[in-house]
């Protein structure tokens, strides 16, 4: 086992340094909304922690097939930048920044019309629909410049360029923090804007940083070869088709994941405010470790498209194989943390008793589900690099909803076992996702080394 682990030793040093920065540019995604949780949970109430988690339950369906389809980008640019082809990769950039604007452009006329109208017609409790409305508002506007800033990074992400990123959503998260204090609380002489402040805190950090990210990878030395090449007024739709191909799949799969936690949060809205409080409340929490495996994955990606690009078969197996290694061991210790600490976390988000006693519970059952989670995203992630996406989104479609959904379904609201029996039909939906995703990844390995 050390043996192999020496002459493995390389991988997983390489796989580590690229992931690292991509798990914490992820976790800023994520930090946005987990600071709107805590800060609401602390400040602002049961009602308003409700509404938060209601309207990213319906908001973060519609934004991750905006993130899904800006992805398409990174495993392009990485397999062309591995035929050393710099004037493709500009031209793909080209038209992906047209790209993500359309689809920004559409997800916030979802958003307008769709997400506003499911919030209110899916039994939730009034005051906090009411609650919920203005944010979802103000959260579809920051769409626009948050797509943008993807573009960008995954371009440079695409290129193995990751720690740039990772510095601007570290200090757009830390901007984002101070200015929703203010305007939560009403510091300085501003009013009290409870759940809006919130909105507005992201949709400013979310300006910011597609302004910093656009003039770094347009001025950086770094990128001068390719955007020698690189015109705004390059439109090509094959192009575009090819970033699509990938992109609308990869976007499917976040889709059917989130869209199936967002119906666990309508359910748990279902049965109360309190149940809804405290699902948002261990998902977030699930969801920070859960960008460890993400950065994994997307190191996966880029590595393995890479490798496939200049047709380096067994370095691509290796890194595969490295990946899997290093998110079985990080969700291992984060599943014994939560174990350990469970009764402590959720007072992290909010200091509501009752609320706490059931996050606490349910962050048992997500030391469990996040092993899952963290081995189904490195095999979409290591299949992606290969350009195999289509079998993959049909086997989360499959998992998610003929499997987790119905059995959460049937465990939570059937059987009245509560959000506890949502959460173990998720269970079942993650672990089947990662069964196959695995097995899937064998076939594909071993057709690509014949």
């Amino acid at each position: 086992m050390i043996k192999k682990y020496k002459s493995n030793k390389l991988y997983y040093q390489s796989t580590i340094a690229l992931a690292g920065p991509v798990v914490i540019s992820q976790l800023g995604h994520t930090l946005v909304q987990t600071v709107d949780t805590i800060i609401i949970g602390h400040y602002a109430g049961t009602i308003s922690l409700a509404a938060v988690s209601l309207v990213h339950s319906v908001f973060m369906v519609v934004l991750v097939i905006g993130l899904g389809v800006a992805y398409g980008l990174t495993p392009l640019i990485a397999q062309e930048n591995g035929k050393s082809n710099f004037k493709e990769c500009a031209e793909l950039l080209s038209n992906s920044l047209w790209l993500n604007i359309a689809a920004a452009i559409f997800l916030f006329l979802i958003v307008y019309f769709g997400s506003m109208f499911a919030i209110q017609h899916t039994d939730q409790d009034p005051e906090v629909v009411k609650t919920a409305k203005p944010y979802l508002l103000i959260l579809s506007l920051s769409i626009l410049p948050l797509m943008i800033f993807q573009t960008f990074k995954q371009f440079a992400e695409g290129l193995g360029f990751t720690r740039q990123a990772m510095s601007i959503t570290i200090w757009g998260n830390v901007l984002n923090v101070i200015i929703a204090v203010i305007l939560v609380k009403g510091m300085f002489g501003i009013e009290p804007m409870g759940v809006r402040g919130v909105g507005i805190a992201t949709l400013v950090d979310r300006v910011l940083m597609m302004l910093v990210m656009m003039w770094y990878v347009l001025r950086s030395k770094n990128f001068r070869s390719y955007i020698h090449h690189f015109s705004v007024k390059f439109v090509d739709f094959s192009k575009i088709a090819k970033v699509v191909k990938i992109g609308l799949p990869v976007a499917m799969q976040y889709v059917f994941e989130i869209g199936v936690f967002a119906v666990a949060a309508l359910m748990a809205g279902h049965i109360g405010a309190m149940e809804q409080a405290a699902h948002q409340t261990a998902i977030t929490l699930a969801a920070m470790t859960y960008m460890m495996a993400g950065g994994i994955a997307s190191a996966a990606t880029i590595k393995v498209g890479n490798s496939f690009g200049n047709q380096n078969y067994k370095r691509l197996q290796r890194f595969a194989y490295a990946s899997y290694h290093l998110v079985i061991i990080f969700m291992l210790f984060f599943a014994v943390i939560f174990t350990l600490f469970n009764q402590y976390l959720p007072y992290l988000i909010t200091n509501d008793i009752p609320v706490v006693a059931l996050a606490s519970q349910l962050l048992i059952i997500a030391a469990l589900f996040q092993l899952f989670d963290g081995t189904q995203v490195v095999g979409l992630g290591t299949l992606r690099g290969m350009g195999d996406v289509n079998i993959p989104t049909f086997i989360t479609f499959v998992a998610y909803w003929l499997i987790g959904l119905p059995a959460a379904y049937f465990l939570g609201i059937h059987f009245d076992g509560g959000v506890k029996g949502i959460w173990y039909g998720l269970t079942l939906g993650l672990l089947s996702s990662s069964v196959l995703l695995y097995l899937r990844f064998r076939y594909v390995i071993k057709k690509t080394l014949a």
